[in-house]
């Protein structure tokens, strides 16, 4: 199995932009590139199957705290490709706490046993590239940085001087670089990088990034170092789901909610049960269906046309009334509250829950936690632990009770806690992302309450 993971030195180095070029350029070689994300980004992930046609996978190893179902997934997800790519979150070493090993882009790349190449932001800087990568590369034994590929050089010269200084005073070879060029700069939003469904312009700037990455970067040492990966041996997924054939789970899909975790669709597919995409912007009713799941996305920024779409927000409504269980994560949350708050402006929403959901100018959770119920809810039982992501610059002002406890953790200390999620009737919605794989049993649970 062929594979390389991009890392960087740092966030704001220019892996994402690397990542991209890299994969376009794989792909106009004729090759079968399955991507990569670690950590729980949805909107990286949008990009890389613009680029590849092929669905991007997380690697979490929070959300998934099973080292051998990481590594299967992968296995999985990677083996009918030519080359697998991954893309790093934050710096290499990067995670939650002071822990190396802890959700880190190279506990992945271990876990993985994926050639690791470092992306080194070279702007302002020539000699001194060499102590980041040195210092990279000892830092610890039981990872190796394969390669080095430089962001944001100014000019030839400018690269062979950090190049020299690399191949000087360490054994990293140095791949090629990537030219300052503000043509292939990635929009941004409150959230990050704008998701690839609202981009119309995007394809001009893949292509010209994966000529730059052709022209610049030693793709045929690139090939070579994958192909010297070592393999993961004896690694396949393991899991018995009771067969679910027949039930139909209708599903958010557009442009205003598109963030799920691909494995947890597949997961769904795996028991039988049928996906059935629907749109809250453009379908006049949610389908037919036994489950119904929406998940995260940016309902703010079309909030005026989901407030239209009168009849689609009656029928969510009406299937809530009827018992059909509901699952909502984040911008489902939004959507399923009375209101919507932009801009001084108030747009009507399904009305599950009573409640207005305001958009503030800062970020007001970020980061992994974990949630326990404080009474028996659709995603689990009272006092069982689920493992989560938040990432939201909006409240949710409600006079429901809350029936999560939740707390983020450091370094083995509780760092805050708080109270979210909501459960009305059959139907739970909570800012909270969570990922199928760390516990199946959470959608057998919700599956057999639709069968009910």
């Amino acid at each position: 199995m062929n594979k390389i993971l991009i890392a960087a030195a740092s966030s704001g180095a220019g892996k994402t932009t690397v990542t991209l070029g890299i994969m376009h350029a794989l792909r106009k070689r004729g090759l079968r590139v399955q991507p990569f994300k670690v950590g729980p980004d949805y909107i990286d992930t949008n990009y890389h199957q613009a680029i590849t046609g092929v669905a991007s996978i997380n690697l979490d190893s929070f959300l998934i705290d099973d080292d051998a179902v990481l590594a299967a997934l992968f296995q999985k997800h990677g083996e009918s490709a030519d080359i697998s790519v991954i893309e790093g979150v934050m710096g290499l070493f990067d995670g939650l706490g002071i822990d190396r090993d802890n959700a880190s882009t190279s506990f992945i790349a271990k876990c993985t046993k994926t050639p690791v190449i470092l992306v080194v932001d070279g702007k302002a800087i020539s000699t001194s590239a060499a102590a980041i990568v040195d210092g990279f590369n000892r830092f610890d034994s039981e990872l190796e940085i394969a390669g080095v590929i430089i962001n944001r050089v100014a000019s030839d010269n400018h690269f062979s001087l950090i190049k020299g200084a690399i191949e000087r005073y360490t054994d990293v070879p140095v791949l090629g670089y990537l030219p300052k060029n503000v043509a292939v700069a990635l929009p941004e939003r409150h959230l990050g990088l704008v998701p690839q469904e609202e981009m119309t312009e995007l394809e001009t700037k893949w292509e010209l990034l994966g000529d730059l990455i052709a022209e610049h970067v030693d793709l045929e040492r690139l090939l070579e170092i994958s192909k010297s990966s070592e393999d993961l041996v004896g690694e396949s997924l393991d899991i018995a789901l009771p067969d679910f054939s027949g039930l139909r789970v209708a599903y958010a899909l557009d442009a205003a909610f598109h963030f799920y975790y691909q494995d947890n669709l597949e997961l769904i597919r795996s028991t039988g049960a049928t996906l059935i995409p629907f749109s809250p912007l453009e379908d006049k009713e949610v389908p037919e269906a036994d489950f119904i799941y929406i998940g995260g996305g940016f309902p703010e920024v079309f909030a005026e046309r989901l407030a239209r779409n009168k009849s689609m927000r009656k029928s969510i409504l009406a299937a809530h009334e009827r018992c059909v269980p509901i699952y909502a994560e984040c911008g489902g949350l939004m959507y399923l509250g009375s209101h919507l708050e932009m801009d001084d402006a108030q747009y009507e929403m399904v009305g599950i829950f009573s409640g207005i959901s305001k958009m503030t100018t800062r970020l007001r959770k970020f980061g992994y936690c974990t949630a326990t119920p404080s009474t028996d809810t659709l995603i689990g039982k009272k006092g069982s632990a689920i493992r989560g992501h938040e990432f939201h610059h909006s409240i949710f002002e409600t006079t429901e009770t809350p029936c999560l406890e939740l707390s983020k953790k450091r370094d083995g200390e509780i760092v805050k806690e708080w109270l979210g999620g909501y459960q009305k009737g059959n139907t739970f919605a909570s800012y909270l992302h969570i990922h199928f794989y760390q516990n199946p049993a959470i959608l057998v649970q919700i599956f057999r309450s639709a069968r009910r």
